[in-house]
This record gives C-alpha cells, sequence and structure tokens, in this order.
C-alpha cells in the first residue's frame, strides 16, 4: 500500500492502513521502550527509639531509597519508608506545606520543615535525620512539644480588652499602618525549630521562654486593639523569661519561614526599658 494509504500511528503502535474502499486492515507495531533509568540510591539515617519497647536505646537506622521513586522533599523519603519499609517509623505530619509545622526535625544538622527541605541529590552523602535537639523524645522523630506549648499558653495569645462590654457587638478596627506593624511576626507557625536551635533555651527550657514565644509575646504586646501592654511586659521583668537571651541569632537563622525572633526580642528589651522608666517616674 503506497504511503498515501497511512492514516494514523498511535502512541500504543498501532497502525492503521486505509484503501479506497476503506478501512482493510490494523497491523499492531512494535515501538522502542525507553530506557530504564539509573537507580540513584540514597541512604537516610534515622533516628531510632520506642519506649515501650523494653531495653530499647537510642539509635540510628540506615535505610536506602531510589530517588526515582521518590519525591523531592524529605519528608517524601519518610513517607515512603514508613509506607513501603517500615510502618514502625513515627513523625508528626500533615499539612506537607510549611502552614502546620507538625514535621519539624533536624535534618543534616540544622532544624527545619521536613516538607520543605529538598533531598541532597549527592548520594555518596547520606541524610541524617534526628527529632528536634534538646527536647524530651515521645517515639523516634516525636518530640514532647508540653513545655513548648504550656509557655505560649502562659504568654495569653489572644487579645485583651478592658472594657468588654462590647465584645462580640462591633469589630475591632484598626488602620492600615498599625496592621502593618504585625507583618513578620503573625506568620509564625509554632513549630519551635528556633527555640530548639537556642543554646539559652537548651540550658533554661523551663524557665526562659525561647524565640518562637516571646515573639508572639511581642506581637500582642504591638496589636493597637490589645490594651495589656503594660501588663504583659511586667510578666517578662523576671531575670530569666526574657533576660536568657544573648542575640545569639541561631533563631533568625533557622526559622524555616524567613521570621526574625531575634529582632522582635529586642525589640521587647527596648519596650521593657520604657517601661521601667515609666514605672520608676511614677513611683
Amino acid at each position: 500500500m503506497s504511503v498515501a494509504g497511512l492514516t494514523s500511528l498511535s502512541r500504543c503502535g498501532v497502525l492503521a492502513l486505509r484503501s479506497p474502499a476503506g478501512l482493510t486492515g490494523v497491523r499492531y507495531v512494535q515501538t522502542a521502550a525507553a530506557p530504564a533509568a539509573e537507580p540513584r540510591i540514597k541512604k537516610f539515617q534515622v533516628y531510632r527509639w520506642d519506649p515501650d519497647t523494653a531495653g530499647d536505646k537510642p539509635r540510628m537506622q540506615t535505610y536506602e531509597i531510589d530517588l526515582n521513586t521518590c519525591g523531592p522533599m524529605v519528608l517524601d523519603a519518610l513517607i515512603k519508608i514508613k509506607n513501603e519499609m517500615d510502618s514502625t517509623l513515627t513523625f508528626r505530619r500533615s499539612c506537607r506545606e510549611g502552614i502546620c509545622g507538625s514535621c519539624a526535625m533536624n535534618i543534616n544538622g540544622g532544624n527545619t520543615l521536613a516538607c520543605l527541605n529538598k533531598i541532597d541529590t549527592n548520594i555518596s552523602k547520606p541524610t541524617k535525620i534526628y527529632p528536634l535537639p534538646h527536647m524530651y523524645v515521645v517515639k523516634d522523630l516525636v518530640p514532647d512539644m508540653s513545655n513548648f506549648y504550656a509557655q505560649y499558653k502562659s504568654i495569653e495569645p489572644y487579645l485583651k480588652k478592658k472594657d468588654e462590654s462590647m465584645e462580640g457587638k462591633e469589630q475591632y478596627l484598626q488602620t492600615v499602618e498599625d496592621r502593618q506593624k504585625l507583618d513578620g511576626l503573625y506568620e509564625c507557625i509554632l513549630c519551635a525549630c528556633c527555640s530548639t536551635s537556642c543554646p539559652s533555651y537548651w540550658w533554661n527550657g523551663d524557665k526562659y521562654l525561647g524565640p518562637a514565644v516571646l515573639m508572639q509575646a511581642y506581637r500582642w504586646m504591638i496589636d493597637s486593639r490589645d490594651e495589656f501592654t503594660e501588663e504583659r511586659l511586667s510578666k517578662l521583668q523576671d531575670p530569666f523569661s526574657l533576660y536568657r537571651c544573648h542575640t545569639i541569632m541561631n533563631c533568625t537563622k533557622t526559622c524555616p519561614k524567613g521570621l526574625n525572633p531575634g529582632k522582635a526580642i529586642a525589640e521587647i528589651k527596648k519596650m521593657m526599658a520604657t517601661y521601667k522608666e515609666k514605672k520608676a517616674a511614677a513611683i
């Protein structure tokens, strides 16, 4: 048959031939298969510890993953390990979008979110994954956040008005300029990456509030709708709650959201100086 009689060649390799009298036959043509991708085996060394297993001690367990069959983020690798290799591996995750803060952990020596941290494609170098440092471990990569949340609760992270008679009856308005002052503060997702990277928090985590909580305290101190700024400052007057910060700036360096807790703490210290002057003058 002439070339003019060739009508179509589909992806599945079906060759349809048409003659002047109509369709006369269908022939299956063998197509060349794409060459298989070379495996890219990457090692992941993951911290493991199960308190429910008698005698179990913390250890590093190695898993090997072909990066050709895995998503680009470290969280993708952890999910693949749990789904396909070891269902006992325990870690927190939820949104996979850098919003919930659940998958905060220490990856290759730095605190970050596993869902935002790309896998290092250098297959000769293993990726090392630990829970957030200097926190009690519940199991594997799950840290105990109880103290962190208790400290957050202590700063009363909500709007407080001295006259609550209009609560629920009208909106509490603020200017565009006042609203802009909250940018870089309200975006905090309380992942605790910053607090657990701070040496001062490592040594005094029971009394020093830490970068994340202090940044949220500052967020409410400068909110034009809040009327308890002085009371919030007075709660931080002891030697530990605020003043254990020595501006090491690990917090700002490690924040996966690009925020600056160190600056917020410095602003609180300036507000505290003014507050103490006013208090001394009133005596």
